[in-house]
């Protein structure tokens, strides 16, 4: 496992943001991967995709690294920010876009409110 934890960590820092998720951000392989990559990519953002379903020691792996029990996990500059009930929670209060402003990411502000609007 420590080999796992290793890439891990490093994919985390090497990336501005990382999604691990259940399948890929073109083929989401569940719900949850399927909602938090949908707002990424309808936001534009720029992000690195990690399939857990190909290596089970990265889907073990990212649960200890983060303390974290489900899949998927978002990292922005390489900290855990949160599975899918919080990015959720953090798109449509706006906390997000306030977090990806603070780190200097790019994203569509336009899109951003878009799902609000849809949500509201």
């Amino acid at each position: 496992m420590t080999d796992a934890k290793t890439k891990i960590d490093e994919t985390v820092k090497a990336n501005d943001i990382v999604l691990y998720m259940k399948g890929t951000k073109e083929m989401p392989q569940c719900g949850f991967s399927s909602r938090v990559a949908g707002v990424m990519n309808y936001m534009g953002l720029d992000y690195t995709d990690v399939n857990v379903l190909a290596d089970e020691e990265i889907r073990q792996g990212i649960k200890e690294y983060s303390d974290w029990p489900t899949i998927p996990q978002l990292y922005i500059k390489g900290e855990f920010v949160g599975g899918c009930d919080i990015i959720t929670e953090m798109t449509l209060s706006g906390e997000l876009d306030q977090l990806l402003d603070d780190n200097g990411l790019a994203y569509n502000k336009e899109a951003a409110d878009k799902i609000r609007e849809a949500n509201a």
